[in-house]
């Protein structure tokens, strides 16, 4: 792959999932459409931001409270309410109901308690990381980052897309083939921190890609732009926690 295809896709990728400034245009989205590893390759860039509240020494409660605050800074809400979304979606019943959830921009109660699991996951993770050592905790806000990102590259190289969209935009400019590149980008984020902790919390993000994608050709008939975003949210609110859970017991 040519360096300016690479780094448009990228420039892509920071445009998209974040909201850091930055030149980006029309072409840089159509090469990051067909480039899945710039998923978590920027996904390294987001976590290491960050994880800046414990390099910082932050007191505990501040440190969660500052990784919630620039973790939203950094990359909005748009994934947040793809979350929300598919927490309507499934409290619903029956495929017509689950279908019209997601379309309806009414907020639900699935969509509240969606939202209120991630937020508070994220908290109490980050009250938990500030007690680690300070490696450890970068470790694991990094790697929970890059599993999130792998997982998003997932469902863009093994999802089919329910209706044209935003998930199709994703859907049909990767396949099967191209998930060996995120792999390979993501594999180093596993060593960030302690083994298994690093490896697991990597781990959690295609696990969690391939749930939704099984729920959704089930539920919706494919994936769409809520799978995306709901993936990146519980993939890493739960890498975090499975990362914790493995350096505590290993």
């Amino acid at each position: 792959m040519a360096l300016n295809t690479v780094a448009g896709g990228i420039r892509g990728a920071i445009a998209f999932l974040t909201r850091l400034p930055i030149a980006s245009g029309a072409d840089d989205w159509e090469r990051f459409r067909a480039f899945p590893a710039a998923f978590p390759i920027v996904a390294y860039l987001v976590g290491a931001l960050a994880a800046l509240p414990f390099v910082l020494g932050f007191p505990t409660p501040t440190a969660a409270f500052a990784y919630l605050a620039v973790l939203v800074a950094l990359v909005g809400i748009p994934h947040l309410d793809g979350a929300a979304d598919l927490g309507d979606a499934m409290a619903a019943h029956g495929a017509e109901e689950t279908i019209q959830a997601l379309k309806d921009t009414e907020t639900g109660v699935g969509a509240i308690v969606a939202v209120v699991l991630v937020v508070s996951g994220l908290v109490l993770a980050g009250l938990t990381l500030s007690t680690l050592p300070l490696a450890a905790a970068v470790g694991l806000v990094v790697a929970a980052e890059v599993g999130a990102k792998l997982g998003m590259a997932t469902v863009a190289c093994l999802g089919t897309a329910a209706h044209e969209g935003l998930g199709s935009a994703f859907t049909e400019s990767a396949d099967s083939q191209l998930l060996l590149g995120p792999i390979i980008v993501a594999l180093p984020a596993a060593f960030l921190a302690p083994l298994p902790a690093g490896l697991a919390a990597v781990a959690v993000g295609p696990l969690v890609a391939i749930l939704l994608i099984r729920w959704a050709n089930r539920s919706i008939g494919g994936v769409n732009g809520d799978v995306f975003g709901a993936t990146n949210e519980l993939a890493r609110v739960l890498a975090l926690h499975v990362g914790v859970i493995a350096w505590t017991l290993w």
